[in-house]
């Protein structure tokens, strides 16, 4: 008999108050970062239990587990967690392999957001014009040109791998570099934003914006003296945060909280996921022109302010959705 969510222990003793048995396969670099001590003791007193799951051992042979929370890369994995989903319906699993390959490619990851028509909705969102690039490096020059970019570019790997490659940027300054590049790559024109980029976490419903330093704007004068491609730095790390920073109240200004909760809920729906980060810069010379130029899934959330509120509040969602299904069942 279950009353209020608690187990009798069949003699009338104690109350024994029913977990949200969370699985987790996570790289061991991913749940060092996730699983820290300050978030696991938050979690557990709220009545969230995490537990490791094998990979080298069958996945419905363990748990039982109310969510399985993922994020290894490989098909096979995919297609293990994929049969789990379709045998297992009363387990959560967040979030689902097929939604989460759709942010692995570049050339689709955005066409959600250039889909979307967010033109009148306290700004304007898009995306920077960009073009894919499969092979023959010496061709890029010609076909850049002809599809009408503008220099400097943003040069990235096609496909997210998980791997230090498929983070690594590059900015492209002059024609002649940019056969030095190897395909499969896109290629994004590099929009001035004032050297600030917005990273808004989503985690379900929450929404969580914080500043990083980026690339400083850039002008023909200086692309005419610095020909050639460079290394793009790296913005996600803590330690770029711009959030203290004495900016320009211009510059610094984060994006429309409405506008903001509009792109989420509507990416959320499209791309069929509860955890992920766009990262979002502002036109330079604007108040109101956004561009997002990436998606991640499950980002380093390690590094958002006040993450172990925030994702414990998100697991809970789940609980009471468990205690509404054991009541009903009772």
């Amino acid at each position: 008999m279950r009353i209020k969510g608690k187990n009798f222990d069949g003699e009338g003793g104690e109350e024994e108050e029913q977990k949200l048995v969370v699985g987790y396969a996570l790289t061991l670099k991913k749940k060092k970062s996730f699983l820290q001590p300050e978030f696991e003791r938050l979690a557990c007193k709220k009545g969230i239990l995490f537990v490791a799951i094998d990979v080298n051992l069958p996945l419905s042979d363990q748990g039982p587990f109310d969510i399985i929370l993922h994020k290894l890369l490989g098909k096979e994995w995919g297609d293990i967690v994929e049969d789990y989903r379709q045998t297992h319906p009363e387990v959560t699993v967040i979030d689902p392999p097929y939604a989460i390959q759709h942010l692995h490619n570049r050339q689709s990851m955005l066409q959600d957001v250039v889909d979307l028509n967010l033109s009148d909705f306290h700004g304007r969102v898009g995306v920077p014009k960009q073009m894919v690039i499969m092979k023959d490096p010496l061709s890029i020059p010609d076909e850049v040109a002809k599809a009408g970019l503008k220099l400097p570019l943003v040069a990235k790997t096609l496909v997210v791998d998980g791997s230090a490659k498929s983070h690594e940027l590059f900015l492209a300054c002059d024609w002649s570099s940019l056969s030095e590049l190897e395909p499969p790559l896109v290629l994004q024109e590099f929009v001035n934003h004032d050297g600030i980029l917005f990273k808004i976490y989503i985690v379900g419903d929450a929404i969580k914006v914080v500043r990083r330093f980026s690339l400083s704007n850039v002008n023909q004068c200086q692309l005419a003296k610095v020909p050639g491609i460079f290394p793009f730095p790296r913005v996600s790390s803590a330690a770029a945060s711009a959030d203290d920073a004495d900016l320009d109240p211009r510059v610094a200004e984060l994006p429309p909280r409405p506008l903001l909760e509009r792109l989420s809920k509507e990416l959320r729906h499209r791309l069929g996921l509860r955890l992920f980060n766009i990262d979002m810069i502002r036109e330079h010379g604007t108040r109101d022109i956004f561009y997002v130029i990436d998606i991640n899934y499950f980002p380093g959330y390690g590094k958002m302010p006040d993450y172990e509120v925030i994702f414990t509040d998100f697991l809970l969602t789940f609980k009471k959705k468990k205690y509404r299904a054991i009541s009903c069942e009772d």
